[in-house]
């Protein structure tokens, strides 16, 4: 059975979510309204919301846990191309934090194979915007000729990246904003994107599963370092160049 919270109740031990043979392995808990101090309770745990329009908020735990080692970013030759054309191009820009909720937007408008509609609804869009509000959200967006067409968000706490959505209007153009926040985290020491799920696409990227024992403790031992800086531009790519030389 799983557990449904009261507002002001605290969420059970990740161990206790769902494993493989109930069909929905990882799910933990469900409760009423998305709001921004049970996302930080959440996520500083190692959970994250995962739900359709209509249903309860759904809490996930998984195991194992998809993550993205920054150290381990896939560079291929024709991303490695496409890099070094931005870099020369005054016309492509990467922003960080220009519009938060037109990225959710976006990327609640990106198709997804084998999914019908989206879990980004205006309540999450509105709960994850009042995180960024407070500095804990962050956009990382690509620009060409003064139009967004690309982009990610995500949550950050302490040295600790969680990796949320990621759209594309033009080829690449999601891997271009990746490259820079994984440039960036680089640059800060960070070991770790939290990826949630696994799919074929991160894992091209170097995305790997690891035991959620391994991910909690990570997290539990990143969370309360200082926070990173968020002003970066596409310089960062330069370093992704170089490694993937």
């Amino acid at each position: 059975m799983v557990p449904w919270l009261g507002p002001n109740d605290p969420f059970p031990p990740v161990q206790r979510a769902l494993g493989a043979a109930s069909g929905a392995a990882g799910l933990l808990a469900a409760s009423g309204e998305l709001v921004p101090q049970r996302l930080i309770e959440a996520y500083r745990r190692g959970i994250f919301p995962w739900y359709s329009d209509g249903q309860p908020v759904l809490w996930w735990s998984p195991d194992p846990r998809m993550v993205l080692y920054p150290a381990e970013f896939k560079v291929s030759p024709s991303l490695r191309k496409t890099l070094k054309r931005v870099l020369r191009d005054d016309a492509w820009e990467i922003r960080v934090d220009h519009d938060f909720a037109a990225v959710m937007r976006a990327c609640a408008q990106a198709p997804r194979q084998g999914q019908r509609g989206t879990w980004i609804t205006a309540d999450v869009i509105e709960a994850y915007s009042s995180l960024h509000r407070n500095g804990d959200a962050h956009s990382i967006e690509t620009w060409f000729e003064g139009e967004r067409v690309g982009g990610l968000y995500g949550v950050s706490f302490g040295k600790m990246f969680f990796g949320e959505s990621m759209f594309a209007d033009v080829t690449d153009a999601s891997k271009m904003a990746l490259s820079a926040l994984v440039g960036h985290l680089r640059r800060h020491e960070i070991e770790m994107i939290d990826c949630q799920q696994n799919t074929s696409h991160l894992a091209s990227l170097g995305g790997r599963e690891i035991a959620r024992k391994t991910f909690v403790a990570h997290v539990r031992a990143s969370v309360d370092a200082p926070p990173i800086p968020w002003h970066f531009d596409k310089s960062v790519l330069l370093d992704m160049v170089a490694r993937a030389a």
